[in-house]
């Protein structure tokens, strides 16, 4: 199949799919006139590297991974392979640690400017009060 058919059987862009060859996870045939030409497994290659992006691989663990990924999207324990994988684990467990500081710090702020709106009499700064009530 042509590029433009890959595509739409993957609903990827052909930028991304080109993309994908240059950095080694895609493999197509090149016909004389130079257009790529994919096999059936394209397909299925491209939904396997897409699901390894979703879960924050970068292409280049992705690359190293991929040949040892099977249709059920199993990964085999190819030589380099699990400490890859261990090492982009703990790189999205420092990430998520740091984004739970950042959000944790961003709540006290939110809570400390809040407060700060609350003038002397219990009231907001800024909203209107009847004077019936003081």
């Amino acid at each position: 199949m042509l590029i433009g058919e890959l595509a739409a059987r993957t609903e990827t862009s052909e930028r991304l799919l080109r993309y994908y060859e240059r950095v080694g996870l895609l493999r197509p045939e090149r016909e004389p006139n130079g257009y790529r030409v994919y096999d059936d497994g394209a397909v299925e290659t491209v939904a396997r590297v897409r699901a390894l992006l979703a879960a924050g691989l970068p292409t280049r663990v992705i690359r190293q991974v991929l040949p040892c990924t099977s249709a059920e999207s199993t990964v085999a324990p190819c030589p380099g392979v699990l400490d890859a994988l261990r090492a982009q684990l703990d790189a999205l467990d420092r990430r998520s640690a740091q984004i739970a500081t950042a959000r944790e710090l961003l709540r006290r702020t939110i809570a400390a400017a809040e407060t700060s709106l609350d003038d002397p009499d219990g009231g907001r700064l800024g909203e209107r009060r009847d004077p019936a009530e003081t």
